[in-house]
């Protein structure tokens, strides 16, 4: 008689427990909320979601939030790049303080940073009078809004191109200088290359937390209806207002918008890496 065959060992003890557990935790965080937000709306049927997302207003809070959304980021983009170059490639005395500083929006209570920019660029702020007094005015604007977006997308573009930075020898750097290119040539044909990646990582994780953004918005924008309301307070103003099905609506439109943009920038990062490889 054969000898029976001993079980065989998995390689990770405990991988079908903690993977039971990791799903179960998913579903409950995640997939039943998104559910939830994904058949909520349809109580209004069809050609009500359909009026509850085609009102002007509806329209102009989302136009608002993915217009700032997207500009607060392509602001971002060059500024965190600049930041993350001069802390990865210099010393300085202060660097580690500045180091210090791109995380403050991490750790800064969202309504504390609105109230810090309200009374900054208000007009009578530090930094606000001067610009009135140039005919520029930011607070209760969508300029005001694209500010406080910028700062809380910044952090996530230093964060992403940071380590790559830090990675990327220089050695390319002086040989392309050796033959001859002048800098801003090995910027573009050196550098940036190495860096389009998590440029687009660091760009569509600003995009989405900018999109989604509340507490710092809402004091800095002035929240006028068809002016400078966002749409997460318009999905706020919904819930006071016992509409549930149409806040869900508009979180929906949010959640699908966001998932296209977030797919097209994963689809050409993808594509990007394709061509190095």
């Amino acid at each position: 008689m054969s000898a029976r065959a001993a079980p065989r060992r998995h390689a990770l003890p405990g991988f079908g427990l903690s993977l039971g557990v990791t799903l179960t935790w998913l579903g409950l965080i995640v997939l039943v909320p998104l559910a939830a937000l994904a058949l909520r709306p349809w109580q209004l049927g069809a050609l009500g979601v359909w009026q509850a997302l085609a009102e002007p207003r509806v329209l102009a809070a989302l136009r608002l939030s993915f217009g700032a959304a997207l500009l607060a980021s392509l602001i971002a983009a060059p500024m965190g790049l600049l930041l993350a170059w001069v802390i990865t490639r210099y010393r300085f005395p202060g660097r580690r303080v500045l180091d210090a500083l791109v995380d403050l929006p991490f750790a800064l209570p969202t309504a504390v940073a609105g109230l810090a920019l309200t009374a900054l660029f208000a007009p009578n702020g530090w930094l606000g009078a001067p610009l009135a007094a140039l005919g520029i005015r930011v607070a209760f604007t969508p300029l005001g809004v694209v500010v406080a977006l910028v700062f809380v997308a910044l952090p996530f573009l230093v964060r992403t191109v940071e380590p790559v930075l830090r990675d990327l020898s220089v050695d390319a750097e002086e040989a392309a200088a050796t033959l001859g290119a002048t800098r801003l040539q090995t910027i573009r044909r050196v550098v940036l290359p190495a860096l389009w990646p998590a440029l687009l990582t660091g760009f569509g994780l600003g995009f989405a937390r900018a999109v989604g953004e509340y507490g710092s918005v809402i004091f800095i924008a002035g929240n006028m209806p068809m002016v400078s309301e966002i749409a997460p307070l318009l999905i706020v103003t919904k819930l006071e207002q016992f509409n549930y099905a149409a806040a869900s609506a508009i979180g929906l439109a949010m959640l699908l918008m966001s998932f296209a943009v977030l797919l097209a920038l994963g689809l050409w990062q993808r594509a990007l890496r394709r061509g190095r490889a």
